[in-house]
């Protein structure tokens, strides 16, 4: 059996972001039958994912995130011109934790404290405006008949109640029990 540290670092790296894709994937793809918008937003359990990428595993996590999604949209048939910024949105989405640990918390980053969770949930809100208002536009120009405030509540939703319902307490037990450590 090859020991991981063997390896070089471009392989462990790109290990990592496929191993983060198949758990995205493999979260994802059983919900997509869940359509809100055909063909554009469904229910989204896997955005339980989006603070645990982009805080535990930085950059890479930004990527598998977003490349997760393009892949499943891909394997849904729901592969549009607005996927595009789909993708620019889901990286986004990660990378607004991976900021807000590196500045915020820098390398004491916790969920403790009522004020950490506070802090964690308005940092959610945050990304979540920020995917819904990339997503919804792009979906506006290039399909004009689908309800942009449908849209746009959806991506609010899903980005919020499942990282904050699911993604807050996997996190705790990944740092508090697994004494799990950042990649970066």
């Amino acid at each position: 059996m090859l020991k991981s540290s063997k390896l070089p670092q471009p392989v462990k790296l790109c290990v990592l972001i496929a191993v983060m894709i198949s758990v995205y994937l493999i979260i994802a793809i059983p919900f997509k039958v869940m359509s809100v918008i055909p063909g554009f937003t469904d229910i989204r359990p896997v955005m339980l994912l989006k603070p645990v990428y982009g805080i535990f595993f930085g950059i890479p996590g930004c990527i598998a995130f977003a490349v997760g999604n393009l892949i499943g949209d891909i394997i849904s048939d729901s592969l549009r011109w607005s996927s595009i910024a789909g993708f620019a949105a889901n990286f986004l989405g990660p990378f607004v934790f991976y900021f807000f640990r590196l500045k915020i918390f820098k390398n004491s980053f916790h969920l403790r404290t009522g004020k950490d969770i506070l802090k964690l949930l308005a940092v959610t809100i945050i990304s979540s405006v920020i995917e819904a208002g990339i997503i919804t536009p792009a979906v506006m120009l290039t399909y004009s008949g689908v309800d942009s405030a449908l849209l746009f509540l959806t991506i609010m939703l899903n980005g919020t109640v499942f990282p904050v319902m699911l993604g807050i307490p996997l996190m705790i037990l990944m740092q508090e029990e697994l004494r799990f450590e950042f990649y970066y």
